[in-house]
């Protein structure tokens, strides 16, 4: 009977264990099968919990996954800048005035404004541009050359008016932003660096100038024995023409030419190169210095009241003039008409000239107004002998020169007249800079400052 109730203990643990098994085993079974269909509800309460351990230990590090199309930022600025060697592009927004830099990599992707895939060599410092970049890593995913930006490549006639902060392209008018940037070879200049002998690009959106970039600058022309020629002219292909003075310094755009003396009937041509930011000197001293010879000059003034001034001297327009071979200036002027200057070429012993005023219409009110206000206190001036002055005090020791002519040594002055006129400043073993300046027509003396002159060597080696 013991040994009975012993065998049946064991049999009863065995079925139990057993049991046991197929409970568990029955258990997973379940569990696999709501896996494979939708989440159970003991799956959701450990994924619930599963987060809740999660957020209660995510901490942010700052860390983000990007792709090559990843950005959280957009902007149409300037690029203002490149950077190769770091892999970084700079650029200037143009709603706050504030720079930014963003590095570059094989991600980045590039476009013209076209949608055209383009290398960085092929987008220049001074483009406006359409970007996408990451902010939090500070990275550029994209740069296209903005669609809504226009550009005038090779501008080569052009009027910027300082005062009025506009620019005039063609017919077309255009106003200059404190964010307008200016660029010469890939460096920021200043406006007043800008110079009426280089060949500009400009770029803008709607009717605002947003970037110009000096294309072609200029250099410096010196004439070496010249004593003959003073008083005659001197043409320089077909950009410039100027009466030759004593020690002269022409500002020229950069490139070959042809140049032209005349004086009295003699004269000749010569061949020069002028390169940016050099001053080239021009020997004219065998060239052919000609007995003068003269011609009469007929003049059929409309209106026939119009004023006739030749080499800043008012003539008598009702009798024949007779004038030296070579060439002369020629000024008309007329109330209600706009003013006339011109270039006139005396070649033969005789001649005819027709000078016609166009009238001046409303838009032409203004700044015939302004023109006849500075005409008459110019007259006002030299008829009283006292006129106003402009001032160049520094650098100290700096040959002056006003729109090519020779004015003293720094510090200096000389008369003030309104408008846009080019002061240059050289001295030996420096850099020869220009500067375009608007001179006002207020009653008072003005003075300048510029920066010391950069010395020879420091310039090349830049």
């Amino acid at each position: 009977m013991r040994k009975k109730s012993t065998s049946d203990k064991k049999r009863r643990s065995i079925i139990l264990s057993a049991a046991i098994i197929v409970t568990a085993l029955s258990l997973v079974a379940c569990g696999n099968l709501a896996d494979m269909g939708n989440s159970s509800d003991a799956d959701s309460q450990q994924t619930g919990s599963s987060d809740s351990i999660n957020k209660a230990e995510r901490v942010d590090t700052g860390f983000v996954v990007t792709g090559p199309d990843s950005y959280d930022s957009a902007d149409t600025p300037i690029l203002v800048g490149k950077n190769e060697d770091d892999k970084t592009v700079t650029f200037l927004n143009l709603d706050i005035g504030r720079r930014y830099t963003l590095s570059i990599d094989g991600t980045t992707k590039l476009y013209d404004k076209y949608g055209e895939a383009v290398s960085l060599d092929q987008i220049q410092v001074g483009d406006i541009v359409d970007v996408t970049f990451l902010k939090s890593k500070k990275h550029l995913t994209s740069m296209q050359l903005s669609a809504n930006a226009w550009k005038y490549d090779s501008v080569e006639r052009y009027e910027i008016n300082r005062i009025r902060q506009e620019v005039t392209i063609g017919s077309e008018i255009y106003k200059l932003s404190d964010n307008t940037q200016y660029l010469s070879e890939g460096r920021a200049i200043e406006e007043i660096d800008l110079n009426p002998a280089d060949v500009l690009s400009f770029q803008g959106i709607d009717s605002t100038v947003l970037s110009v970039h000096v294309e072609k600058g200029h250099g410096y022309l010196r004439l070496v024995n010249d004593e003959n020629f003073v008083g005659g002219w001197i043409e320089i292909g077909q950009k410039q023409i100027q009466k030759i003075t004593e020690d002269m310094l022409l500002t020229v755009p950069e490139g070959a030419y042809q140049v032209n003396i005349s004086h009295n009937g003699g004269g000749g041509a010569k061949s020069v190169i002028i390169n940016r930011n050099e001053e080239t000197l021009l020997d004219i001293g065998d060239l052919t210095v000609a007995e003068a010879k003269y011609g009469m000059v007929l003049f059929s003034l409309n209106p026939s009241n119009a004023k006739l001034y030749i080499d800043g001297s008012e003539v008598d327009p009702s009798q024949p003039i007779t004038l030296e071979y070579g060439i002369h200036q020629i000024i008309a002027k007329a109330d209600g008409y706009k003013s006339l200057t011109q270039y006139l070429s005396v070649g033969q012993e005789s001649a005819g000239i027709d000078v016609v005023l166009d009238a001046v219409d409303d838009e032409d009110d203004e700044d015939e107004d302004e023109e006849s206000s500075s005409d008459k206190d110019a007259e006002k001036e030299d008829a009283t002998t006292s006129y106003y002055k402009v001032y160049v005090d520094a650098p100290e020791g700096a040959e002056v020169y006003l729109d090519g002519n020779y004015v003293g040594i720094s510090p200096c002055s000389f008369k003030k007249n309104a408008g846009s006129h080019v002061i240059t400043l050289r001295q030996t073993g420096c850099e020869t800079r220009s500067y375009t300046v608007q001179i006002d027509g207020e009653d008072k003396d003005i003075s300048y400052s510029f920066a010391d002159l950069l010395e020879a060597a420091t310039v090349s080696g830049s």
